[in-house]
């Protein structure tokens, strides 16, 4: 499993890039959560300008085994969503901590962020959940 250092990690098995400003953060899933998802085939992304809050939806991701709702770790505002993704949804598997990012995101609480997980908390989260 896949799990650089320099992001932050929520238990919904979602990643945040935050930028050198600390008001804008690149969000993605996984390396796990694309393993467990499976090959992504389509991306149901949200509209630039959207608001979203800590827990709600904010993309689908339709896999050949599931749909799967990517969450929100923090509130904020939609800036950019990879369109990318809509005609290469695979992108999410082959490189979900590069290209594969879903979307770019303005904070609204950057304090939010304290309450995410470093690559190391995240990687044992992951060996716990799936030992337990």
């Amino acid at each position: 499993m896949n799990t650089p250092e320099g992001l932050l990690y929520s238990k919904e098995h979602e990643w945040l890039k935050v930028d050198g400003s600390g008001k804008f953060a690149t969000l993605g899933i996984t390396d796990y959560a694309q393993d467990q998802l499976g090959d992504v085939v389509f991306v149901d992304l949200p509209g630039v300008g959207d608001e979203v809050e800590v827990g709600g939806t904010l993309a689908s991701l339709e896999s050949v085994k599931a749909v799967s709702e990517v969450y929100s770790p923090v509130d904020g505002r939609v800036g950019e969503a990879n369109q990318e993704l809509v005609d290469r949804p695979e992108t999410i598997n082959e490189d979900p901590y590069g290209k594969g990012w879903i979307v770019k995101l303005e904070l609204s609480d950057p304090e939010q962020l304290e309450t995410l997980m470093s690559a190391a908390e995240y990687a044992g989260y992951v060996a716990e959940e799936a030992g337990g």
